[in-house]
C-alpha cells in the first residue's frame, strides 16, 4: 500500500471517494425499490440525489487532479439529501402521520440520517485534508 493510501482520511475503512460512490449508489438503489409500484414521482428523489453524488465519486475517482472539485459537488448534494429528510417532521404532524405514508416515512429518515452522516463525513474529512496540508 503506498503511503498516499495509507495517509487519507477514512471512514468505516472507506476512503471519502469510496465512500462518496458507495452513498451515491445507496440512494440510487432505495429510490428504485421505493419506486416500484408508486404512482408518485417523489419515491424517486433519492434516486435524483444519488445519482450526482455517485458521478461526483466516480469523476473523483477517475480524475484525481480535479478530486476537491467534484468532493465539494458531492457533499452540496449530500447536504440536500440531508435537508430534504426534514420534511420527515412534517408527516408527524399531518393527518395522516407517519403510518398514512410510511414507505416516504422511512425514506425521509434515511435521507436525514444518511444525509447527514455523509455530509458531516465530508466536512471531517475536508477538515483533515486542510490540516494535512498545512502541517
Amino acid at each position: 500500500m503506498s503511503d498516499a493510501a495509507v495517509n487519507e482520511f477514512r471512514f468505516v475503512g472507506l476512503n471519502a471517494v469510496k465512500w462518496t460512490i458507495g452513498f451515491g449508489l445507496l440512494l440510487i438503489v432505495w429510490g428504485g425499490v421505493f419506486s416500484i409500484g408508486s404512482k408518485s414521482f417523489t419515491s424517486a428523489i433519492p434516486s435524483m440525489i444519488g445519482l450526482p453524488i455517485l458521478l461526483s465519486g466516480l469523476a473523483a475517482q477517475f480524475l484525481p487532479n480535479k478530486r476537491k472539485l467534484f468532493m465539494h459537488i458531492a457533499v452540496v448534494f449530500g447536504l440536500l439529501a440531508f435537508l430534504g429528510g426534514f420534511r420527515f417532521f412534517a408527516g408527524l404532524s399531518s393527518e395522516d402521520g407517519l403510518f398514512g405514508k410510511p414507505k416516504a416515512a422511512a425514506s425521509q429518515l434515511m435521507l436525514i440520517v444518511m444525509g447527514g452522516l455523509y455530509t458531516l463525513t465530508c466536512v471531517r474529512s475536508f477538515i483533515w485534508a486542510r490540516k494535512q496540508r498545512n502541517a
